[in-house]
């Protein structure tokens, strides 16, 4: 079978993440990139060994080899380039949030229902096998119906004053920055392994710093300032919050997020409690998930591929105790999204039912961040509308 030719827009964090990723897969080649210059993206294309570089995405999107385009570019870019590749007849997947709003977002939706493509949100965390597993095993029924969600996404890479990225500019990432940057992963994940949508939020935001120190020159994410001169940036998206949520099955719960919690790299944690059992899945320690018992021992159940539920072995390629971590949940993604794409695109007969995250699904996380938004002005309780 020929491979599936990929085009790649962006050049920054998420960019280099989904090449490395992309090229996991065999079936897949990666033929061009495109960034905010050509010099950028020739300079991009040479470091990862890409044969085309554009400096105009649209470039890209018109290149009669590309099949599958991602976008990588910051987030006030996701709902033009999405919508582009859409109208083309492309199939998409985009990072998240899908756009800056639900009014775009609600657009993307509805161009989704239209287009004969394949389209998706790069929401990772629902790949990890014991996510799976964790869903699998509520959904078996055997451990009651769930009451209570509780959990966290907390990161301190925007700790100091000092620490800079073009996150914290709203017209680059939108008007919410650690909702909708890591809230989005926690609320879509939950989701997932509920079944079941958020419909009501209660939110407090906060920022740690009114105003923050920008360094003269580029600052790739998660990266740091090359250059000592500085300016004074005044902050309007938050760097932490918490908030309480409801399910539409009834289950209620809070998170918090946070980008200023010293220590804490990438913490994504939930914890569910059902009638019989609590699950407990950290995702700095993702080959665990903790089940907690009243009148039983509590124990951990590890990943191996030979005591998971069926779905969620299908996601562990190693044997048990050659631990696997976040680089094998990005390649699940996207395992999950071209089977997809072989169905739909090349008639390939593939078993199972795609896993995803749909632009219907992340049109409904940047509701729910509208929702935050809102709320947190209010101080009220906000039903998520459509």
């Amino acid at each position: 079978m020929e491979p599936i030719k990929v085009g790649v827009i962006g050049i920054g964090f998420s960019a280099g993440f989904h090449i490395e990723s992309l090229r996991r897969l065999p079936h897949v080649e990666i033929v061009a990139i495109s960034g905010s210059t050509l010099e950028k993206a020739q300079e991009a294309a040479a470091r990862h060994g890409i044969p085309a570089a554009y400096g105009e995405y649209h470039e890209l999107i018109n290149d009669e080899r590309v099949e599958v385009v991602h976008n990588c570019t910051p987030n006030v870019l996701h709902y033009e380039i999405n919508e582009a590749v859409m109208l083309a007849g492309k199939d998409l997947l985009s990072e998240k949030p899908l756009a800056i709003n639900a009014k775009e977002s609600r657009k993307l939706r509805e161009l989704a229902e239209q287009v004969d493509t394949v389209s998706g949100v790069c929401l990772n965390y629902r790949h990890f096998p014991l996510v799976v597993q964790a869903k699998s095993m509520l959904a078996s029924g055997e451990y009651g119906k769930p009451h209570l969600v509780t959990g966290s996404y907390l990161q301190d890479w925007l700790l100091y004053k000092t620490d800079y990225s073009w996150r914290l500019e709203p017209e680059k990432n939108g008007p919410s920055r650690a909702m909708a940057d890591i809230g989005s992963h926690w609320c879509d994940t939950l989701q997932f392994v509920l079944g079941s949508r958020i419909v009501s939020v209660m939110a407090d935001l906060q920022s740690l710093y009114p105003r923050r120190s920008k360094p003269v020159g580029s600052v790739t994410t998660f990266g740091k300032a090359e250059h000592e001169l500085t300016e004074e940036l005044d902050i309007k998206t938050e760097d932490s919050g918490s908030v309480l949520v409801h399910f539409e099955n009834g289950v209620s719960g809070a998170f918090t997020v946070s980008q200023v919690s010293a220590g804490r790299k990438n913490k994504l944690e939930f914890e569910i409690s059902a009638r019989d059992a609590s699950l407990y899945w950290d995702q700095e320690n993702p080959n665990k998930l903790w089940m907690g018992r009243r009148n039983k021992a509590n124990h951990e159940l590890m990943r191996d591929p030979s005591l998971l539920m069926p779905d969620a072995a299908a996601l562990a390629h190693m044997p048990g105790g050659h631990e696997e971590g976040w680089p094998e949940g990005m390649k699940n993604l996207l395992i999950d999204f071209y089977n997809e794409v072989m169905r739909k695109r090349r008639g390939v007969e593939i078993e199972g039912t795609p896993m995803f995250a749909t632009i219907a699904e992340g049109h409904h996380l940047m509701q729910i961040i509208d929702a935050v938004l809102e709320s947190n002005l209010t101080r009220q309780w906000v039903h998520i509308r459509d």
